[in-house]
């Protein structure tokens, strides 16, 4: 078996899966992934400038810029002059994307909760075993 392999396979349809159920379940819009990274990014760190949001998610900031761009015209981000550097501008999460966010949040809890009751119990107990050591291999991805 080679586990770096299967996890590999299973990862992105098993967000995709996650993502279209939890939609589907609070008929929440198809906000793409990079946004939903960066609103996470922004309510738990925010307001933030462009480059320590490029840096938390380690996109380029030209990238930030362009999803800052697309969601500030959907309402999403709010753009503030910086209190440290006036040529910088502060992002935070809109009051509507933050209830948003909330949403997928609540709706991404419920769809896998009954999603893991459905499995036998081994395979319950096998995902509450494996959690800890997911939690390292994101540090070691990270680090």
């Amino acid at each position: 078996m080679d586990t770096a392999a299967d996890l590999s396979r299973l990862l992105g349809p098993l967000r995709r899966a996650v993502l279209r159920s939890t939609r589907a379940a609070e008929g929440l819009p198809d906000l793409p992934d990079a946004q939903i990274e960066l609103l996470r990014v922004l309510s738990a760190d925010g307001p933030l400038g462009t480059r320590a949001v490029a840096e938390r998610l380690r996109i380029s900031p030209s990238t930030v810029s362009n999803l800052v761009r697309t969601m500030t015209a959907a309402g999403l981000v709010e753009r503030h002059a910086s209190t440290t550097d006036l040529r910088a501008v502060d992002l935070s999460v809109s009051p509507g994307a933050s209830e948003l966010l909330e949403r997928y949040d609540r709706a991404s809890r419920e769809t896998l909760e009954q999603a893991v009751a459905k499995l036998p119990p081994g395979d319950r107990d096998a995902l509450t075993a494996a959690l800890p050591a997911l939690a390292r291999l994101v540090t070691a991805l990270e680090g």
